[in-house]
């Protein structure tokens, strides 16, 4: 009996070592990399360590984005004679897209998909376009808009981890102009000023109605976000009162900031996102590059409850999110987006197409390219120029997949038409802001459909483009 008892201490000794030795082990090696949809909730390091941290691998972590840009891509500032954005911002012109050592644009044309494919000759730029720090992640403002809103508001919306990526003069004006559906007479109601939470009242009363009004005041109030919050997690040195719908769609339009998609996982298969416009809201019947919401109202609910914390609602907890209320503020808040028009096309008729005693001649060949050999009107009909779905252009046929900077290039998938009615005064293009100029687009798309354009076709497609 006695001998049994020992051994069975013995026994249970040795399990107990085992177990202490393994949990030791794993201890040591750090928490699981099993992959997760989760973000971590509990932070157990020090914000101003990791704050020390992320600047120390900033220069590193933009230099090795602007070296990929500058390798894709031609950034000089080279605009375009005599064509202005709205407010009167030049238009960059010219196709920015390197092309392969020894390639032209009319030789890649006249290749099939797998040839392209096999001899990997698909020009970078038509690659997915990563975040600035994909495995971060996270909305990034341009400089403009971050020092304006600092001005007016004395809110920062600077990370200290990474700054936006894409030069200037390929963006969007700013402030941007805005035309209202209700008020066509009074033109431009911003008087050249950026709409904040300073100046919404003054700019719009009388203009509007008590619900357009608040629902303004709403788009344009700081609510809690991933990256901007009050938390130790977020990525602005000082603790933030958050972002604005309109810090991002400035002036109800864009001003290019971008961001990732919040409902793919992992993360390197996560979209960039360019931030559309939302002039012309109130013609378009899906919302979102790759959702298809159904209604603006849908997508005002689900930017404030996912997209400002990338779909996790236990980050949103913890960081304050702003639950709107749907029968009032969510309605308001749609209701004064759907009078965002578009801008001024004088060269259009009724029907959204070209008034021949005003349209140029290259602009006419450029509207019979656009409806007939180049099959733009197939997914982009008058007069708004979308046919409000979504389309799979199956890229990936002209490439293997590959590491991009973080970013997985595999597929992109379905994605929604977007109007093309003021085209010219939203760059950068294609759902993620990978194409810089109207020419860059043209020759993708002339690629991508096997269009075989000739090169005074794709010019004059350019030019009917910019009367849209």
């Amino acid at each position: 009996m006695r001998t049994g008892k020992i051994k069975l201490k013995g026994t249970l000794l040795v399990i107990f070592v085992t177990i202490f030795i393994t949990l030791g082990i794993i201890y040591a090696q750090g928490p699981s990399k099993k992959p997760s949809s989760y973000s971590p909730v509990v932070i157990t390091e020090d914000f101003a360590a990791t704050m020390a941290r992320m600047k120390a691998a900033k220069p590193e972590v933009m230099k090795k984005h602007m070296d990929l840009l500058s390798e894709r891509y031609d950034l000089s500032n080279r605009p375009a004679r005599g064509v202005t954005m709205s407010r009167g911002k030049p238009i960059q012109e010219g196709v920015r897209v390197k092309l392969p050592r020894g390639m032209t644009w009319q030789t890649l044309a006249s290749m099939t998909p797998e040839e392209i494919r096999e001899k990997n000759l698909f020009p970078a730029g038509f690659f997915p376009l990563p975040h600035p720090n994909h495995p971060e992640g996270g909305m990034v403002f341009p400089k403009f808009h971050i020092e304006e809103i600092k001005k007016q508001e004395g809110r920062d919306l600077t990370r200290f981890d990474l700054d936006f990526d894409l030069p200037d003069h390929f963006l969007p004006e700013f402030p941007a102009p805005i035309f209202l559906t209700t008020r066509l007479d009074l033109g431009d109601v911003s008087k050249g000023k950026l709409v904040t939470i300073d100046n919404y009242y003054e700019l719009f009363n009388g203009i509007l109605n008590p619900k357009q009004i608040e629902g303004l005041r709403l788009l344009v109030t700081p609510f809690p976000q991933q990256q901007f919050n009050q938390t130790e997690d977020r990525r602005s040195e000082k603790a933030s009162r958050g972002v604005t719908c309109f810090d991002c769609h400035a002036n109800g339009h864009t001003n290019a900031a971008t961001h990732l998609v919040g409902d793919i996982r992992p993360q390197e298969f996560r979209h960039r996102i360019d931030t559309p416009p939302l002039r012309g809201v109130n013609i378009q019947r899906l919302f979102g590059s790759q959702r298809a919401l159904k209604s603006i109202e849908d997508f005002t609910e689900f930017e404030q409850r996912a997209a400002y914390f990338d779909g996790d609602p236990v980050i949103a907890t913890k960081k304050g999110a702003n639950i709107l209320e749907r029968g009032s503020q969510v309605h308001a808040m749609a209701e004064f987006q759907a009078l965002l028009d578009f801008p001024p096309a004088p060269k259009l008729d009724l029907f959204g197409k070209l008034n021949p005693k005003k349209a140029t001649q290259a602009e006419l060949r450029g509207q019979t390219v656009f409806f007939e050999k180049g099959k733009c009107g197939v997914c982009h009909p008058a007069p708004y120029y979308t046919d409000n779905l979504m389309h799979d252009l199956k890229v990936e046929r002209f490439y293997k997949p590959r590491m991009i900077n973080g970013r997985m290039a595999s597929t992109d998938g379905p994605i929604k038409t977007f109007p093309l009615r003021g085209i010219k005064d939203s760059p950068t293009y294609l759902h993620d802001g990978r194409l810089l100029t109207l020419e860059d687009t043209v020759d993708f798309f002339n690629l991508i459909l096997e269009l075989k354009l000739s090169e005074q076709e794709k010019k004059d497609l350019v030019e009917f483009m910019r009367t849209l």
